[in-house]
């Protein structure tokens, strides 16, 4: 019987346990990932998480420490270099198991065993957790409520406004939700209601052709003033230019005298000449 015996030899010698463990911790480090069956990942796991502790503390001591356990200088520089700051603030655990299933050959149970610090979807899942808050921080937070600022009465005033607009636009989308049976009814229900803007609209037409006659007879009117004045003006001036003709005819009548006495002159000057 096997009581209070937890080691695992894997049905090998002691020697050729611990090189399989040593190639298989290479592997792991080398590649990050790798798949085994799941008692061989197990005792991985106990092989090799003291190692990486061991990496944290880059001295000589550690480096000869994990050469001996390693005999693989490659190993041990990506384990110094890179593993070792990656795993800087770790307490533990640098290692995930991750069952796949069944071998076909034997039945075996297989597994992935991989560093944890390198698989990138795990780690976005948990900063996605760390975000969620809990009841006591969310309790803890409603007590000590800040007062709100101008600006947020203003955005939930907005917000308010908006709600009592919307309930006019749901109405309009439930309508056209609806099925096509009911909409016909409403239809013709709304129908008088629809006929009412329609005559509202022809008696501002009138009302509109209405104020526009009264402008242009408005408009009219002192042109037509206007136009009678000067109408009775062109006749005064017709009179006048009539009446300055009267005028000039005396001033004729005294010029033609005067013309003649002219040529008269002429010819007794002409007779006396001749006569000499």
């Amino acid at each position: 019987m096997r009581h209070n015996k937890k080691f695992n030899h894997l049905s090998r010698t002691a020697a050729h346990r611990k090189s399989m463990l040593a190639n298989m911790s290479i592997s792991l480090i080398k590649h990050k990932r790798i798949q085994t069956t799941v008692a061989k990942a197990k005792a991985l796991r106990v092989y090799i998480e003291p190692i990486l502790t061991k990496s944290k503390e880059d001295t000589t001591a550690s480096r000869r420490y994990v050469f001996s356990r390693l005999q693989n200088k490659e190993a041990v520089t990506e384990l110094f270099q890179n593993i070792s700051q990656k795993i800087a603030d770790r307490p533990g655990g640098y290692t995930r198991i991750l069952r796949t299933g069944l071998r076909l050959g034997d039945s075996a149970e297989m597994c992935i065993i991989e560093l944890v610090d390198y698989n990138e979807n795990m780690l976005k899942d948990k900063v996605a957790k760390k975000t969620v808050r809990t009841r006591r921080s969310s309790s803890r937070k409603t007590t000590a409520t800040p007062v709100a600022t101008p600006a947020k009465e203003e955005a939930a005033e907005a917000a308010i406004e908006e709600k009592v607009e919307t309930p006019a636009v749901e109405e309009k989308k439930a309508v056209a939700e609806e099925p096509e049976a009911v909409q016909p009814e409403k239809a013709k229900e709304e129908a008088p209601e629809a006929e009412t803007p329609k005559a509202a609209e022809t008696e501002a037409k009138k009302d509109v052709k209405k104020d526009t006659a009264v402008k242009e007879e408005a408009v009219k009117a002192p042109e037509e003033k206007a136009e009678a004045p000067a109408a009775e003006k062109k006749p005064a001036a017709k009179a006048e230019k009539e009446e300055k003709p009267a005028a000039k005819a005396p001033v004729e009548e005294k010029a033609v005298p005067q013309a003649e006495t002219k040529a008269k002159k002429e010819k007794e000057d002409k007779e006396e000449k001749k006569a000499e």
